[in-house]
């Protein structure tokens, strides 16, 4: 997984733009509401989703396995902390934080890593703390497309394994972590014109105080 992203980040760069996705949006508001003031983003990528928090006055702490992405989002001024390496080696440090946003990459993990990865996140919040996963649905286009690994795991092209979660699986994989709401969402694709959207499972947890 390593090589496959700092190979993606050297050849396609700030692939997906700079604007924030929507459901990052639709998180900073929520955090907000909650009076959520550091934010821990693991795969935080070249930072695009992080600045949507940052400028609404919150402080953002990083997580991303490829050294390429990290120079990248140095390079467009975020001067946060991010730490280098893959979210299996999670915690990176000892802080607790009031939030904890994840944007599509929990389905990019196997079964033993997804558990561990929402273990982990679940770990470094503090208590009243909130949580938000976006992942990819079963009702994605390529859900059931490629070569099938187990149930709704599929490696969709070489070297990029999915799992699709359903309300199902969220609540398996979700019920023990504070599991407050499931709500789904057609993400667009906002440096792709023409290409459709896809459905995403926003994932809301809060830790118990």
């Amino acid at each position: 997984m390593t090589e496959f992203w700092e190979t993606s980040f050297i050849k396609n760069q700030t692939m997906w733009g700079f604007e924030p996705a929507d459901s990052a949006i639709l998180t900073k508001d929520y955090f907000k509401e909650k009076n959520v003031k550091d934010v821990l983003i693991p795969g935080i990528g070249y930072g695009r989703n992080a600045k949507v928090f940052m400028e609404n006055g919150m402080d953002v702490t990083g997580i991303e396995i490829s050294k390429t992405a990290i120079e990248l989002a140095r390079e467009s001024g975020l001067k946060i902390p991010i730490f280098h390496g893959p979210v299996s080696d999670m915690p990176f440090d000892g802080r607790q934080y009031d939030g904890v946003f994840s944007y599509a990459l929990l389905h990019l993990l196997s079964e033993e890593e997804r558990v561990k990865f929402i273990r982990d996140c679940y770990g470094q919040l503090k208590p009243g703390g909130h949580m938000v996963f976006t992942t990819i649905s079963k009702e994605a286009p390529m859900y059931g497309k490629g070569t099938q690994l187990g149930e709704n795991y599929y490696e969709i092209m070489e070297g990029v394994k999915m799992f699709f979660y359903d309300r199902e699986s969220i609540k398996r994989d979700f019920g023990d972590y504070g599991l407050v709401e499931v709500t789904e969402m057609m993400e667009p694709h906002k440096n792709a014109e023409g290409k459709p959207p896809f459905p995403f499972m926003v994932i809301t947890c809060r830790k118990e105080i």
